[in-house]
């Protein structure tokens, strides 16, 4: 299978990929480079917006904004300089940091935290707990809390037709099943869905429109694993680069598959002959996927 270098960003950390179809956009984010990305497929334009922090996270709305999450602060973003902040995560937490949030099918956004990995210039910082936790922002603007402070690395979010929420922990090398109850907005019957898997650590995923799941296999993993929904192995697609983070479908009737990638803890003699390492990635696996949700037009957060 053909994967090709899109676009040369040499991200340090490109995350949080998603597709704009209603202007053929492609945004992703920068966490370390405190950037976002916005790639126009048809015309090859590109522009960038610095962040005020580490960003973590981003989500459209349905009134053409974006909902942008940074190291502790949830925002409304209107693609220009300006961040303006509704809701603080953790705050009784200082050493907690916000991961992985992403729009739900119901426009909710959840919010995944971890220990902060990073020091204030970017540097990596050692993970040494699992504090981590899963919230729910309701459409009043409170988080409410979906699970306990018990994971490593909060990473994919993704909800699949049978009423299963699918999520990472990439500390333990896991990923898990809920059963998402859409009326009390909860989660339980946490269930291992896919075992440790010998390579790299799961990062970011989506589903395609098969019900499919492909997961981006970071730390060093350099591929994508598509998972069956009985969360058996389907496939392994390898990749020209080693830290794959994010990924969604977009393009042409959602047939092409995009991969955001990260030089993070590279070296930089690595880095001089590996400069494609932080690309952003495409390849048609032969599914079409599904489209990201947008938070809610009758959400007042």
């Amino acid at each position: 299978m053909s994967v090709k270098s899109v676009f040369d960003s040499q991200d340090v950390v490109g995350e949080s990929i998603i597709w704009d179809d209603r202007n053929g956009n492609l945004i992703w984010i920068d966490i370390v480079g405190k950037c976002i990305h916005r790639l126009q497929l048809t015309t090859g334009q590109h522009k960038v917006w610095p962040t005020p922090d580490f960003i973590t996270s981003l989500g459209l709305r349905e009134d053409k904004g974006a909902i942008v999450s940074l190291s502790k602060e949830i925002c409304w973003w209107d693609f220009d300089k300006h961040f303006t902040t509704f809701l603080e995560v953790e705050p009784d937490q200082p050493d907690n940091r916000i991961n992985e949030c992403m729009v739900a099918p119901d426009g909710s956004y959840w919010v995944g935290t971890m220990q902060n990995n990073l020091h204030l210039n970017g540097s990596p910082k050692e993970v040494t707990a699992s504090l981590g936790a899963y919230y729910r922002v309701t459409p009043n603007g409170e988080l409410q809390r979906l699970t306990e402070n018990i994971y490593g690395i909060t990473n994919t979010m993704a909800w699949a037709d049978n009423g299963r929420f699918l999520t990472a922990d990439s500390l333990a090398n896991k990923i898990y099943t809920f059963r998402y109850d859409d009326k009390t907005k909860t989660l339980s019957d946490r269930n291992l869905f896919a075992p440790a898997f010998e390579r790299g650590s799961p990062d970011g995923s989506c589903l395609d429109d098969e019900g499919f799941l492909w997961n981006c296999r970071v730390a060093g993993g350099g591929c994508l694993v598509r998972y069956a929904p009985d969360g058996s192995i389907d496939r392994i697609v390898d990749l020209p680069c080693t830290w794959p983070t994010s990924c969604t479908f977009g393009g042409d009737n959602l047939e092409t598959l995009f991969v955001t990638s990260a030089r993070f803890t590279m070296s930089p003699d690595y880095l001089n002959n590996n400069p494609h390492e932080g690309n952003l990635w495409a390849l048609k696996p032969g599914v079409r996927g599904q489209l990201c949700n947008r938070l809610g037009s009758n959400s007042t957060i």
